[in-house]
């Protein structure tokens, strides 16, 4: 993945502004106490994370777009590989992959939602700004 792509951001864990700052603390998903803590902040940029309150109530909606991709994919998988399950097999084997997925849909939610609205500038242009003012 190039630098300066939404790619590189959601899948790197960066900041969407420069793609040098980490955006959640912890770089595992699957550490549950630490999953959600992100910084108040970039600490390369300085871009704040959560521009307003409730900024991240719209990811909501790319979470529930994940959940569905996930849902058609499992549903399409079983059914070519199993011919022969069962509805409660199926809903079983959905659920459990949603759960097994949360944190990492949590997160991808949160990157691209950001991502969609905090532009890439880099750092460099950053520090011009920076110094111009």
């Amino acid at each position: 993945m190039k630098k300066g792509t939404k790619l590189y951001s959601i899948f790197r864990n960066r900041c969407p502004r420069c793609h040098e700052g980490q955006f959640f603390e912890s770089k595992n998903p699957y550490d549950l106490k630490n999953m959600t803590k992100m910084p108040e902040e970039c600490p390369v940029c300085s871009q704040k994370y959560t521009p307003e309150t409730g900024f991240y109530y719209g990811a909501m909606y790319v979470s529930y777009a994940l959940g569905v991709a996930i849902w058609v994919t499992i549903w399409v998988a079983t059914s070519v590989l199993f011919p022969n399950i069962t509805t409660f097999q199926l809903l079983g084997a959905v659920l459990t992959a949603l759960l097994l997925m949360f944190p990492v849909t949590f997160r991808a939610a949160r990157l691209i939602w950001a991502n969609i609205f905090i532009k890439y500038t880099g750092k460099e242009e950053y520090l011009k700004q920076k110094q111009s003012k």
